[in-house]
């Protein structure tokens, strides 16, 4: 007696592709540019107001590290360097017509 086997029914399978369901996720050193860019603004928006002497300079130096590490956040380092150039000529003004480097809102 002889065994033959008899194929059974032939499945074909469809080529398997990858797709991610979101976008891929962006590089640990452009989530850092992305968080100078936020930082260069948010510490030039502060030194208008406080402390100018000290975060003008820091947000002018966070934001250059940012566009330089090619952010997403683009514009948000380019009003961060301008803030940050915005607080050091507030400075400067106040040093000219005061005399001092704080706000004086009196009299």
């Amino acid at each position: 007696m002889a065994l033959t086997s008899t194929p059974g029914p032939r499945t074909t399978q469809a080529p398997r592709t990858t797709q991610a369901p979101h976008a891929p996720r962006a590089p640990r050193a452009s989530r850092e540019a992305d968080g100078l860019a936020v930082a260069s603004f948010v510490l030039g928006l502060l030194g208008l107001l406080v402390m100018n002497i000290l975060l003008g300079p820091a947000a002018i130096v966070m934001a250059c590290l940012a566009l330089a590490r090619s952010t997403a956040r683009r514009g948000r380092a380019l009003l961060g360097l301008a803030l940050g150039v915005a607080d050091l000529v507030v400075l400067a003004v106040l040093v000219t017509v005061n005399g001092t480097v704080s706000w004086s809102f009196g009299g």
